[in-house]
């Protein structure tokens, strides 16, 4: 049965986006920039630690979205904040959006600080010169504001989600041929450790991994890449025919997708330069051959990827902001507008004058991630399903609770790493979502 949506940013729109485009703009949300640190994450882990986590991350995702949809369906809600309005009342509300805020304009700076890093490199190379020049179209804090006005405002502008599914299957189309690449290269560049064996190499990174220190930290990375939760239920709303369990169909072909894509590319990189492959992939490869010209197409189309994702990330936070400002009003387009304009000032703002991003979003990251995956989900259950439907100590209300718990360990061993970093001054990520 369809669930009437009770959000007025929602009230009379019938879901018009099709299965196959929900999947392209769900899988979307989930990649993430991560994917390419995701062989520095395996070489720290060995091949099959990385599988076993990678696997049990991305069942845990999908059990967390099935918590997500079956509140929803409860109380006929489609928006994470109404969610959390249901479950605890206004605060529940500002929380929700508030995390989700935070969450995807850390999201998406870090998409930005990508375009600002890599365009100006990528358009050297194409202009064949070998130092950075000075000129304007070379500086990357003009790049990022011509490739936010150009593409991703107007992006921002659709009214529905569902528009966005044709950008999204391209994006995802990028990120194809950045894996088929990656395949390639590991039977095109000759094996740094010739003299070494494979098995033995595999073996010895595996034994590694199982006492390594960054093995905990690994963990968290591999959370963080399938953060997606706060796009699963605009999608769900303008989903075509909705129902839970269709629904449930887009997420869980959408994680096995990225889990796939995931999988092979961390494996293939790995095994291409073993313990010298670098926190992002794509630097390894310009080690090699700085002039490789598959290597800059590939650098072309994941910052074709990355752009193409800011519009769908940006959704979710205009969601919340006006179910948090404009919580009884019908959609306005100034309100639609406004916001998106306000929110990629911000955002450009950031890139161009915050240098250390990264350490930035890292602890919003390591707080946000697991609130959205783990924390808000299980609670949000815990408090929504009527107790004459499942008692307290029923089992999915007792599983619901060990998820929101594993969800604060999450937090604190997130924290702590990313404290424990700065305390040190190394850098053990191989980068977030």
């Amino acid at each position: 049965a369809k669930y009437r949506l009770s959000d007025s940013y929602s009230s009379g729109f019938e879901g018009k986006t099709s299965f196959g485009m929900s999947i392209f703009n769900l899988s979307n949300a989930i990649m993430g920039s991560g994917i390419l640190g995701l062989a520095y994450a395996m070489s720290n882990t060995g091949i099959v630690l990385f599988l076993i986590l990678l696997l049990c991350i991305a069942i845990l995702s999908a059990y967390s979205i099935h918590l997500l949809l079956r509140s929803a369906g409860v109380v006929g809600i489609r928006a994470y904040e109404q969610l959390g309005h249901r479950a605890f009342g206004q605060p529940g509300k500002v929380l929700a959006g508030s995390i989700i805020t935070m969450h995807n304009i850390g999201a998406m700076s870090s998409y930005l600080f990508i375009v600002k890093s890599e365009l100006p490199l990528v358009m050297q190379a194409f202009l064949g010169l070998k130092d950075n020049t000075g000129e304007w179209y070379l500086d990357g804090k003009y790049l990022i504001i011509i490739v936010s006005v150009i593409i991703v405002f107007p992006l921002s502008l659709m009214r529905h989600l569902g528009y966005l599914g044709y950008t999204s299957g391209f994006s995802l189309s990028c990120m194809v041929f950045f894996l088929i690449s990656v395949i390639y290269k590991k039977f095109n560049i000759p094996c740094p450790l010739e003299k070494i064996t494979i098995l033995f190499v595999v073996l010895n990174h595996l034994i590694h991994g199982l006492f390594c220190f960054q093995t905990a930290y690994t963990i968290p990375i591999l959370a963080f890449a399938f953060v997606c939760h706060p796009e699963v239920l605009p999608i769900y709303t303008e989903l075509r025919d909705a129902t839970k369990k269709r629904m449930q169909t887009v997420a869980n072909i959408s994680i096995l997708a990225m889990f796939v894509m995931y999988g092979l590319t961390a494996i293939f990189g790995y095994l291409t330069f073993f313990g010298g492959v670098d926190s992002e992939l794509l630097h390894t490869y310009i080690k090699v051959d700085p002039l490789d010209t598959l290597i800059l197409c590939v650098r072309m189309a994941v910052l074709v990827a990355v752009t193409l994702t800011v519009p769908v990330v940006l959704f979710p936070i205009r969601r919340a902001l006006l179910q948090l400002l404009f919580p009884e009003k019908p959609f306005h387009w100034a309100h639609h507008i406004s916001i998106a304009v306000c929110l990629l000032v911000i955002v450009n703002l950031l890139v161009i004058f915050v240098p250390t991003i990264r350490d930035i979003f890292g602890i919003i990251g390591a707080t946000s991630a697991p609130s959205l995956i783990f924390i808000l989900p299980g609670i949000f259950y815990i408090r929504i399903v009527p107790e004459e439907t499942e008692p307290l100590k029923s089992i999915p209300k007792i599983m619901a609770a060990c998820f929101a718990a594993l969800g604060f360990v999450f937090m604190v061993m997130s924290t702590s790493f990313i404290i424990l970093d700065w305390v040190s001054g190394e850098s053990r990520s191989g980068g977030g979502h």
